[in-house]
């Protein structure tokens, strides 16, 4: 069979072996086998290896993926906002996964929408066919997955245009030196830790995260960041380069973070809030919001009660 993926602009600049690798989950080494037999096409011509992807390019692969490369459907509960035969909203709780992967095979958020949803995009891949953005597994909040190809295209195409909106919730360490502002600092793989970004980095990308502090708690502040654009982790790096990370993030926050006092933060108190974009068919403008889910309005509330006894 063959398999369609478009780079979008927050996967530009990777190898296209890793970058087939993930979205396959073969080894680079097979991807690299394919690549040398002409089985992988980039825009209808095939492609040397060590090719770097770039936004907007057409990877098609002549692969049948494995029976464990199958997205399984599942019958778990999601809470769904939207849902029409084009495309499907869901507020994802924190500690899913959005699809498999190595280690998690099941119980993801695909999983689920393919239970919901039988007929899905073919482009994306066979573990996340129609997944044009994602949000980490411990991060809560709204996505927009398509169920068609003209759907994901034109919504892939406003994320590239950098017009659909996405606004987070966070809990953050300390409290920001302004009412609000921007983070404007560039985004890239980490020097020490291939697996992190950072602001310092010998191939960057410009990032933008836009802010303002709603409620300041002692020694937190809840604070609402609008994405400008659409870096990997880019709130999380970007309050933590500024020092002040968010709640409970272990990756790039303080390990002492984890446990403020009386106050235990399971996970990163991380929210995806609201999301707007335009309808691929309707061409009506469409606009999404979540309430934090319970575990972040409980550290909200024991944050804010500790403010109140040590006032």
């Amino acid at each position: 069979m063959a398999a369609e993926f478009l780079v979008t602009e927050a996967e530009k600049g990777q190898r296209l072996d890793v970058y087939l690798a993930f979205k396959t989950l073969l080894t680079r080494s097979q991807i690299n086998k394919l690549i040398k037999d002409a089985r992988v096409l980039l825009n209808g011509q095939p492609v040397r290896q060590g090719y770097k992807i770039r936004q907007g390019d057409m990877a098609v692969l002549d692969w049948e993926p494995p029976e464990d490369c199958e997205l399984i459907p599942q019958a778990i509960k999601i809470d769904v906002p939207y849902e029409d035969k084009h495309l499907i909203v869901v507020d994802k709780p924190p500690g899913m996964s959005m699809y498999p992967g190595a280690g998690h095979r099941d119980g993801t958020l695909m999983n689920a929408v393919k239970w919901r949803t039988p007929a899905l995009a073919s482009v994306g891949g066979p573990l996340r066919p129609g997944v044009v953005h994602r949000i980490d597994k411990d991060t809560s909040g709204l996505v927009v997955i398509a169920l068609d190809d003209m759907s994901y295209y034109n919504l892939v195409e406003q994320f590239k245009n950098r017009t659909i909106k996405r606004r987070y919730l966070a809990l953050i360490y300390g409290s920001m030196k302004a009412p609000q502002g921007e983070i404007t600092l560039p985004i890239g793989r980490s020097k020490s830790d291939r697996k992190k970004m950072s602001t310092v980095s010998n191939r960057h990308k410009p990032a933008i995260t836009r802010w303002q502090t709603l409620k300041t708690f002692n020694g937190a502040s809840l604070v609402e960041a609008v994405l400008a654009t659409g870096r990997t982790h880019q709130i999380r790096v970007h309050f933590s380069a500024v020092g002040h990370p968010v709640l409970g993030d272990r990756t790039y926050g303080l390990k002492a973070l984890i446990t403020r006092g009386k106050v235990a933060v399971p996970r990163q108190m991380l929210h995806a809030a609201a999301i707007g974009f335009i309808h691929p068919f309707t061409g009506q403008y469409l606009e999404f919001n979540s309430r934090p889910p319970q575990d972040m309005e409980h550290i909200c509330s024991l944050l804010e009660a500790e403010c109140y006894n040590n006032g």
